[in-house]
């Protein structure tokens, strides 16, 4: 292959067209949280992740897990914990089996703020990608999010 390679280009224009779709999300839930609850498109995705942790066996994640989930560096994630923390919107404390672990969880204020901005994401996701469908470079994207559906736990 080389770098004129049709697939190639093709491949780079597919990307460039996911990422379009990216931003546009990103930047109108962005603007909405902003607006609406103080918070950014970041700090709404860790509340939302450390929302779903449980007490049973591997309930709760590592700081390295949650990075992973919210798509920062370890040292990004640690920056925008201790921002929320300093809020009331988490709380940290000592894993009661290794003393070196440490967990966060989600404060009654922060569970609270996370119930109030969570139609807000919602609808602002169903905006953008009203907005976006209506782009013929981006409407098979849409469609494929769309299609997208949870996955499903075995009982």
């Amino acid at each position: 292959m080389t770098a004129t390679d049709p697939a190639l280009t093709a491949l780079a224009q597919g990307w460039c067209a996911l990422s379009l779709l990216h931003g546009r999300i990103e930047t109108h839930i962005g603007r909405a949280l902003e607006a609406k609850h103080n918070l950014s498109v970041r700090e709404y995705s860790l509340l939302d992740v450390l929302s779903r942790q449980h007490s049973g066996e591997g309930g709760h994640l590592q700081m390295k897990q949650v990075a992973d989930a919210v798509v920062l560096s370890q040292s990004a994630t640690t920056r925008l914990v201790t921002r929320l923390e300093d809020r009331g919107l988490l709380a940290r404390y000592l894993c009661p089996t290794d003393r070196r672990g440490i967990y966060t969880d989600v404060s009654e204020a922060g569970l609270q703020l996370l119930a109030e901005a969570r139609p807000t994401n919602d609808a602002a996701l169903r905006e953008a990608l009203d907005e976006a469908a209506k782009d013929p470079e981006l409407a098979p994207l849409v469609r494929a999010v769309e299609e997208l559906k949870a996955p499903t736990v075995a009982a």
